[in-house]
């Protein structure tokens, strides 16, 4: 059997909602998403798991989870993730990124949107 992701330049991407409100309203900004992107950019190059077949850490608009602010996803998977802290942002790099395993206890609830 092919693999599925075969064709894809990059094993896997983590996105990471970036976005600011400008009325007010609570978004991923407003907690510390800038510097968990910052934090999971230099975990995946000191790692090793930085660039084409392995992983790419990107920015993103509003991923319209607002609910479970902070987040992040990461494909091909499709795992959504709320995080507080840098520790969080570590086992997900080292226990999803570098090693495939769900942080379960991170998965931001299916229920939660905007």
């Amino acid at each position: 059997m092919t693999d599925p992701h075969s064709h894809s330049y990059y094993g896997r991407h983590i996105f990471f909602c970036l976005n600011e409100r400008q009325n007010g309203e609570d978004c991923c900004a407003n907690h510390h998403a800038k510097e968990a992107f910052d934090r999971c950019k230099a975990q995946v190059k000191a790692a090793g798991l930085a660039g084409p077949g392995k992983v790419r850490v990107n920015k993103a608009g509003c991923l319209d989870r607002c609910a479970g602010g902070p987040v992040a996803v990461v494909y091909p998977e499709a795992v959504w993730y709320t995080y507080v802290d840098g520790n969080d942002i570590d086992e997900i790099v080292e226990s999803h990124l570098k090693n495939g395993k769900v942080v379960e206890r991170l998965v931001t609830p299916a229920h939660l949107g905007r």
